[in-house]
């Protein structure tokens, strides 16, 4: 085997987003896109030459293609030593742990989060560096300039070490040691919370469903829940990670997680379940007909952290992004904590936890997770509950309830209006942008806009700005809408919306949020005229 050096040109479309470059499957399986854009990030990081990378994905369709060619331009590139989860695979959260556990150069992690696979569906890709965290944009900003100019790939001959035998070899000078994907994170959280305790809530009887909706997550729930706490053979369900998902869409939320919800809701149903998405890195709580949104989630972990072993001397503080409820800053003034607002994307985070300023972040998109890597972890979020629930004694209602009567309830909700082609899209966001300014004062819904702006985000780390991160709206009294145009689909535009109303009458927590929200819905509607530039009048998924 040589090392051989390919002519290419650019091609376009080639710029990440805040998770890397998602494509359709097709897209990256034509001529040269793949390899144009590895060369991209090897050149864009200044080279591997004698560095160390960690390679894996979420086993979707072309995952298995996509690291062998990886490895091989790895090796024609000069790097040391490559790390691999068996199979090709590795959750994204460890992946990250596996980054910093190693003290590697940074890793290339393929997937496209929550969003369908198969040959006809998505695929993406993404350089996390050697915190474990996500490329910042100067470094996704280099990849993507170098995009733009490549002429040539390295590339070496033949193909790469068989990645289904755990064991060492050798692609030219390049070592490959191939991991279980699962053992290291598996200790890792071992470490972190009272498997002890947990052990000893199973052992009592206590019912769990944990859907990895044929995705990632399958491997890591049967080693931990099942083997290492003792929970019933059947408590991960879809738990054999599969190409195609199995055609589920792996997007843990009500609307896909669907007979999670049918489970859970049930007269018989279990005490706790719980979801995961494509990679690993989302999540979704449920109790026994309870469902917990993200943002309440996010709250309620930081109000009882304390109980996991490995937060026992209390949080140095909290973030969240920016459309994520206000539910934890209510936590962390009641506690005296840092709290800080971020734009959406975990990479935000990471200069903020590297610092030692936040231990806890969360996001309102399912993701939830904290300074142990660089990433959002699903399976974490899972084991912080069934922590928190071993150590209260309370079910998650229970825990809800007291929550909110301590704190007051931010109901919430997100509004996805999906596949919009993008000129009707501009219409409706850049439409709210031009009308913000004349909107204080103006009474909708009967509610009346006290603020309107556009997030901008100054770093308190390493003094960077990032501007235009979401339209928001805001009618006093906690109640508020939020515009954001999402970056991750591979298909037209996705318009965000996100709605929050806090409500501090005990006589009023226990509304249906829809209901609770109608008015700032019908706010929202009246100012975006939603209806009248797309056609649609109700959103395609709702959380």
């Amino acid at each position: 085997m040589t090392r051989k050096t390919v002519q290419t040109a650019s091609i376009d479309g080639q710029k990440p987003g805040t998770s890397g470059l998602r494509k359709k499957a097709r897209v990256f399986m034509e001529p040269h896109y793949l390899e144009n854009f590895v060369q991209s990030i090897f050149d864009g990081i200044g080279g591997v030459a004698g560095k160390t990378l960690v390679v894996g994905g979420d086993g979707r369709f072309h995952n298995d293609v996509a690291v062998r060619t990886i490895l091989r331009m790895a090796a024609a590139n000069g790097a040391a030593k490559a790390i691999v989860g068996q199979g090709g695979l590795l959750s994204t959260p460890a992946a990250s742990h596996l980054i910093r556990l190693h003290e590697t150069d940074g890793g290339i992690i393929l997937s496209a989060s929550h969003n369908p696979g198969g040959i006809d569906e998505d695929f993406g890709i993404k350089f996390n560096t050697p915190n474990g965290g996500p490329a910042p944009e100067a470094v996704t900003d280099a990849i993507f300039e170098r995009t733009t100019t490549i002429d040539t790939y390295h590339i070496w001959e033949g193909d790469a070490p068989d990645t289904d035998q755990i064991g060492d070899s050798m692609l030219g000078e390049m070592a490959v040691r191939i991991v279980d994907p699962v053992s290291d994170y598996a200790d890792l959280m071992e470490t972190l919370f009272d498997f002890g305790a947990i052990r000893a809530l199973f052992a009592d009887n206590f019912t769990m469903q944990f859907d990895a909706m044929n995705a990632i997550t399958g491997p890591y729930g049967r080693e931990i829940l099942e083997n290492r706490l003792g929970a019933p053979k059947g408590t991960v369900v879809h738990g054999t990670p599969q190409p195609d998902f199995g055609g589920m869409h792996p997007d843990p939320n009500p609307t896909w997680a669907h007979e999670l919800m049918e489970t859970m809701f049930a007269e018989d149903g279990p005490d706790f379940g719980a979801a995961s998405d494509g990679d690993g890195d989302r999540n979704m709580i449920v109790g026994h007909q309870c469902y917990v949104s993200p943002s309440d989630s996010l709250a309620v972990i930081a109000a009882h952290a304390t109980v996991a072993p490995g937060y026992k001397e209390g949080l140095t503080g909290v973030a969240r992004s920016m459309p994520t409820s206000a539910a934890v800053d209510r936590v962390a003034k009641s506690l005296d904590l840092p709290c800080f607002e971020t734009p959406t994307g975990w990479k935000f985070f990471g200069n903020l936890m590297d610092d030692g300023q936040v231990a806890l972040c969360g996001e309102e998109s399912f993701g939830t997770g904290s300074d142990h890597i660089r990433e959002k972890d699903g399976l974490w979020a899972v084991l912080m509950w069934l922590n928190i629930i071993a150590a209260t004694g309370q079910g998650v209602a229970e825990l809800l309830k007291a929550h909110w009567a301590l704190y007051g309830r931010n109901y919430y909700s997100r509004h996805d209006f999906e596949a919009i082609p993008t000129e009707q899209a501009d219409i409706v966001f850049d439409g709210l942008r031009d009308k913000q300014a004349g909107l204080v004062g103006q009474v909708y819904a009967g509610l009346t806009v006290t603020a309107a702006d556009e997030f901008s985000y100054n770093d308190p780390v390493d003094g960077s700005v990032s501007h235009q991160q979401g339209l928001r709206v805001m009618f006093g009294d906690g109640t508020r809408f939020v515009l954001r145009k999402s970056g991750t689909g591979t298909t037209g535009a996705t318009l965000r919306l996100y709605l929050e109303a806090l409500e501090e009458d005990p006589a009023k927590l226990d509304q249906d949020a829809q209901a609770a929200l109608a008015d700032v819905i019908a706010a929202a509607h009246a100012i975006l005229g939603m209806e009248a530039a797309t056609g649609r009048s109700k959103p395609d998924v709702i959380t």
